[in-house]
């Protein structure tokens, strides 16, 4: 899968943004429209991709699944 050989830059960009100040603020509901939110996990991996602007690091033939199976693998989960 062409995704793999991009998990190590897609890790180094996302990894910086993933702090414990952010977790916590993600666990409380302080981030935008988070009343909406039914999966909290899913939503915060996307919003660190989002803000790493990690899209340009990745092949033109992937698909959401794809990234989220790679956003799982990178990003632990907030809660159990």
């Amino acid at each position: 899968m062409k995704l793999a050989a991009s998990l190590p830059a897609l890790t180094a960009r996302i990894a910086p943004l993933d702090t414990p100040e952010r977790r916590t603020a993600y666990s409380e509901g302080r981030f935008p429209r988070s009343a909406a939110v039914k999966d909290i996990n899913t939503r915060y991996r996307w919003d660190l991709f989002y803000a790493a602007r990690a899209y340009d690091l990745l092949p033109d033939d992937v698909t959401n699944a794809h990234i989220d199976t790679a956003l799982r693998h990178i990003v632990a989960p907030i809660s159990a």
